[in-house]
């Protein structure tokens, strides 16, 4: 009561009234609910607002305050700020201290007079913002022997706490991966800790709140390190940044009188090997049961027995905090059924394809081996398939102690399968016995895409699988076979698409920080991000068109859908040494040289008689994606104020599209590469004259007709296909080539039975036989990409590059493919966002929501006006519309 009153008298004071709707919710610090590891020393603060059912609503001011945790002192008041904005304001108060507490709030005001009360307050803590406020040394097993072959080190430390704990943060990285512990107890939730980068120039530690793990008087102190990215064996070599794992442990803790003591990790901490005999990421783990040290984390373990540690001499330059969202278990899957193929194999299903491991509880003797081997599909005859993982074993084995029900799951490791063959178990298989576990990023869900066709409802659940089991912390081809590689194609075509399903704001930043890092000296990107290639020449490892333009396609996308400046002029530099690479490449400003992979995997025809594959050049590809990521840096100088640039890029795109149209364009506008994707990218990237767009268009029609409806476009120029179709009005085409169900089609792969994307349009052939098992992956999101269209052409949700992040919102739905309702949500950075459309009778209807402090246009279908649309220019809140005259009477209508 007392609070209220006194919100009441600061709003009358500020010379206006408090209104009850209105607030300021889900309150974030640098896109995080709560950090407790923020090494920016401005960091900035984001929230939403909530208006209730008012309508309209836009922030006119806001007031931030600062205050520090410990004594609740007022360090930084903002006073009553004029805008509208609501993300990223940065911090201006006084410089921030290592490894301290604050929290802030915020009071805003709307375009009404209404003033917020103050919001909750949301917290955030600092962490190490210099090398040299790390105290701990790096440490590494004591014993002789350890390599990528060999048992996963353990680390240990008992210590003494004399006085009641406050608070406590545990500070903890690793050169490979770790798994730590307090007094028997896992910290934190996340797996493998600390995650992918380059390390050698940028690694990750995590910061834990232990404060309730600890108590006065003993406790002990564990990790296990496991050999992990670090030095694992990746495409086709071990110790790729190190041949010696090691441990940095720092615990900071606070007692109750006010004092602190901090425990490190250093030369008295101890060393050995437990029943984690192997684990390795393509081959998978084995762990012996008899080999456990029980209570090894805990108080009062001897280990007497424990080798001394070695300390390692590593610098602290390259440590940074992490942003991006851990790894962690999500859903669980229950095994369905039991198979015993035609070889006699016991095999279970779990009917999903999933990235994750299963966990298992066994009962047998002591030294039973019970093996575990994964797989996403069965052959023709049914039976286990494990060709398409070349060189991966993807196997886990676990050795008995005895005596009872035991439990096991891998560590430091990951499978991607449906199915799993069980070998050493005696007797039927208990399905009870076995779970699936699905482990990703811990990205927040954000979109929600459902219509009238079950199949095109299951093409969306496979997108979102797809992208759930590549995930990992980096963003990766696939999860099965040995490769796991952050794949830069396949980022940049799926990177819009990725944005809609959840918010990879703080993924895919972290990753592009590590395209910058690996970028080559001479603007380059290589294939992978993180670079495990390492070949001599940048040529050799880098400079590929559509992959190395993940330098600039990502970041635009990234800034379109979260509005983020700061990621924006982070990655600018990269973007444009990746454009001045292509600029010194090009002669006459023809880029012409160098290798690249094309449109890779292409619809092609074996013994190709007719000439019926769709081989486009690689160099026209090429010209047109020189000419795509030049206008993706004009923009982005635009955006950040840098006219120069914007004006000297300009007249340089000018001239890659006259040297395009010269080279590969007749006067009648036939592209010398007659198939879809050279017509695709031509009219995405605005590569053509206006006068030749609308016969290149017509081409592109004509030409997916001869096909019989199916596309023949490969990773390239399949993002970009139906978009093509869809701008210069052949939505209906598009629409035909979305539903296809023969091959090759986004539908084929679902009537064979997919429950993720296939790397191949055909993985699975029609008669049951598979693609060449050296690049015929099951689970690869690249093909995925459509989803991109699906939300912003069939629901229509898009936004306004004027007013990125969904400040200024375009809802343009588009009608066609039978469908009789189309729904979407999308949790913008502002708040939720939905279209939902419905056909009921002879009426078109249209439902609409859109966030607070943002604006909408809305176009409703309506072939009545000229445009096919009528326009309505709305605020915040809920809208119906409807339309009688929603059926396209031409057969293409342009938009």
């Amino acid at each position: 009561m007392i609070k209220n009153l006194l919100t009441l008298s600061l709003c009358l004071v500020l010379g206006s009234s408090c209104f009850a709707q209105l607030s300021a919710d889900r309150l974030l610090t640098e896109n995080e609910n709560d950090p407790i590891s923020i090494d920016i020393k401005t960091p900035r603060f984001s929230w939403q607002i909530a208006a209730g059912t008012a309508k309209n609503v836009l922030q006119s001011a806001y007031q931030i305050r600062v205050y520090t945790a410990n004594d609740n002192k007022l360090i930084w008041n903002s006073n009553k700020a004029s805008g509208s904005q609501s993300l990223y304001v940065p911090y201006k108060g006084p410089a921030l201290i290592s490894s301290s507490a604050y929290v802030w709030q915020v009071m805003i005001w709307d375009n009404k007079g209404h003033a917020s009360p103050w919001s909750k307050k949301a917290n955030w803590r600092m962490g190490l913002l210099s090398p040299s406020d790390w105290k701990a040394t790096w440490i590494g097993p004591g014993y002789a022997g350890d390599t990528v072959n060999k048992p996963s080190p353990m680390f240990r430390k008992g210590i003494t706490l004399n006085k009641t704990v406050k608070s406590a943060f545990a500070y903890i990285t690793a050169h490979g991966l770790y798994e730590a512990q307090i007094n028997g107890e896992k910290i934190g939730d996340a797996y493998l800790t600390p995650g992918w980068t380059s390390y050698h120039k940028r690694l990750q530690y995590q910061v834990y709140d232990v404060t309730k793990m600890l108590v006065k008087g003993q406790n002990a102190i564990g990790a296990k390190v496991g050999s992990g990215w670090y030095r694992s064996t990746l495409v086709s070599s071990p110790n790729h940044y190190g041949k010696d794992v090691g441990l940095l442990f720092q615990l900071e803790v606070t007692y109750t009188d006010g004092t602190h003591e901090t425990i490190v990790s250093d030369g008295s901490w101890k060393s050995a090997t437990g029943e984690l005999r192997y684990a390795e990421i393509y081959n998978g783990a084995t762990i012996d049961a008899r080999m456990v040290q029980k209570d090894w984390a805990k108080p009062g373990f001897n280990d007497s027995q424990w080798a001394a540690v070695k300390v390692q001499d590593y610098g602290k330059e390259n440590l940074v905090a992490t942003y991006n969202e851990p790894v962690k278990k999500h859903e669980t899957f229950k095994a369905l059924k039991v198979i015993t193929t035609p070889k006699g194999e016991k095999v279970i299903d779990f009917g999903q394809n999933l990235v994750g491991w299963v966990q298992v509880k066994l009962n047998g003797k002591a030294g039973d081996s019970i093996k575990i081997s994964h797989t996403e599909v069965l052959d023709k005859a049914g039976n286990f398939y494990i060709e398409n993982l070349r060189g991966a074993k993807a196997q886990n084995v676990y050795i008995l102690k005895g005596g009872g029900d035991e439990y096991f799951e891998p560590h430091f490791t990951w499978q991607g399968f449906r199915y799993i063959k069980v070998e050493g178990i005696t007797g039927d298989l208990n399905l009870a016995n076995f779970t699936g576990v699905a482990v990703y990023s811990d990205m927040e869900p954000t979109g929600v895409f459902t219509t009238s066709n079950p199949m095109l409802n299951q093409l969306q659940h496979n997108i979102q699988w797809g992208q759930k089991g590549n995930f990992l912390d980096v963003p990766t081809d696939c999860p099965q076979r040995d490769e796991r590689l952050g794949w830069t194609g396949d980022a940049q075509v799926f990177s819009r698409t990725a944005s809609f399903n959840m918010n990879v704001h703080n993924f895919f930043s972290k990753w592009l920080k590590d395209v910058a890092a690996d970028q080559n000296s001479d603007g380059s990107i290589p294939h992978i991000i993180p670079d495990v290639f390492k070949q001599n020449k940048d040529d050799e490892n880098g400079g590929a068109t559509g992959w190395s333009d993940v330098a600039t396609v990502v970041p635009w996308n990234m800034y379109l859908a979260y509005g983020d400046k700061e990621l924006l002029q982070n990655q600018y530099p990269s973007m444009k040494a990746w454009v001045d690479y292509m600029q010194k490449k090009a002669k006459n400003n023809l880029w012409n040289t160098g290798w690249h992979f094309g449109d890779w995997l292409f619809y092609s025809v074996e013994n190709d008689l007719d000439g019926m594959s769709a081989i486009t050049s690689k160099y026209l590809i090429a010209q047109c994606f020189y000419a795509y990521s030049t206008q993706l840096l004009i923009n982005a100088a635009t955006a950040l104020g840098n006219k120069a640039d914007a004006d000297h890029y300009s007249l340089l795109l000018q001239q890659i599209k006259a040297a395009y149209v010269n080279e590969y364009v007749t006067p009648n506008g036939l592209i010398s590469s007659d198939t879809q994707t050279a017509y695709t990218l031509a009219l995405a990237f605005d590569m053509l004259p206006e006068q030749l767009r609308e016969q290149a268009a017509g081409r592109l029609a004509n030409n997916i007709t001869r096909y019989g409806n199916h596309l023949t476009t490969g990773f390239l120029g399949t993002p970009y296909l139906c978009f093509a179709l869809s701008r210069f009005g052949y939505a209906d085409v598009a629409y035909k080539l979305l539903l296809q169900e023969s091959y090759p089609s986004w539908l084929y792969p679902i009537k064979m039975g997919a429950t993720t994307i296939w790397e191949r349009w055909d993985g699975i052939k029609p008669d049951g036989s598979f693609e060449t098992p050296t690049m015929n992956s099951y689970n690869h999101y690249a093909y995925g990409a459509i989803g991109d269209w699906m939300y912003r052409v069939t629901s229509g949700i898009d936004t306004d590059p004027d007013g990125p992040g969904y400040k200024k919102i375009i809802i343009k739905p588009t009608v066609g493919g039978k469908l009789t309702y189309a729904n979407a949500s999308y949790q913008t950075p502002y708040g939720k966002l939905t279209s939902n459309w419905k056909i009921e009778g002879d009426t078109f209807n249209l439902d609409v929501e859109v966030p607070a402090n943002t604006t909408a246009t809305v176009y409703v279908p309506d072939y009545s006006v000229n445009e096919g649309y009528r326009t309505e220019h709305i605020g915040s809140g809920s809208y119906h519309f409807t339309s009688k005259s929603f059926i396209n009477p031409v057969k293409h209508t342009k938009p």
